[in-house]
């Protein structure tokens, strides 16, 4: 990705990290027992498949860490169908059990990254989705694991609790995936308050330029909702879904 995220040293983005993760697990622990089987805000999966998913990203991640700690190939998951067999299977859990999987796997992983020097953070290693990305890539992936699907959970995460170098890089990153799945043209996304501007393709002329602040951009763009966001000259107007970018 590109962003003011790779321009921050290794120990800010694990600090980011680091206050996304206890910010998520804050979501969790306001979940009740009972509470686990009800929908989560991600069509098709309740909030037990979520939590589980979580969970189990913090375990693939480490793979990736620990492959680039000891040279050793450990891709993130077996195959596209073991990873959705595992979510499944993590659903069945108990309550606790997939509360103690979420702590168990994020102390995994921290305790991963604790043993990276500057040659394992430049190691490259391959995403679930087949790219070649150096080990400290990991960073932002779990960053947006974890900030974004607090949201998810339904409970009292907002995107503008969200940092706002976090919300700057997330921008460009969807925006990105946009431009390389072939969708989205002539999108334009504007922060309200500085005027910045992250277009799809700069070398074609806007045609859909949604406004506000970067949070509430940063909430449409990610498929989470339409709240504080609005059509260029106009303060309402009807501002079209998103693009898929996952």
């Amino acid at each position: 990705m590109a962003g003011p995220f790779d321009d921050l040293t290794i120990e800010q983005r694990l600090s980011i990290v680091r206050r996304g993760t206890a910010y998520y697990l804050g979501q969790v622990g306001l979940i009740t027992d009972d509470e686990f089987g009800e929908p989560s805000n991600l069509p098709g999966w309740d909030i037990a498949h979520l939590t589980a998913h979580v969970g189990y990203n913090a375990k693939a991640v480490t793979n990736l860490v620990y492959w680039a700690l000891t040279g050793e190939e450990k891709p993130m998951y077996s195959s596209p169908t073991a990873r959705g067999e595992e979510i499944n299977f993590g659903a069945t859990l108990p309550p606790g059990a997939i509360r103690n999987l979420n702590d168990f796997h994020v102390i995994r992983l921290f305790k991963a990254w604790e043993k990276a020097d500057g040659k394992a953070w430049e190691a490259t290693v391959k995403t679930a989705q087949g790219r070649t990305v150096p080990m400290q890539e990991t960073l932002w992936m779990r960053a947006r694991e974890v900030w974004i699907h607090a949201v998810d959970l339904s409970k009292t995460a907002r995107f503008s609790a969200m940092p706002d170098v976090f919300l700057r890089s997330l921008l460009p990153d969807i925006v990105g995936k946009w431009y390389s799945k072939g969708v989205g043209e002539g999108i334009v996304l504007v922060d309200d308050a500085s005027g910045a501007r992250w277009a799809v393709d700069d070398a074609v002329t806007p045609t859909t330029e949604v406004c506000g602040s970067v949070a509430s951009l940063a909430r449409w763009a990610a498929g989470r909702g339409f709240v504080g966001v609005h059509l260029a000259g106009t303060a309402s107007g009807e501002v079209p879904a998103p693009p898929r970018w996952l």
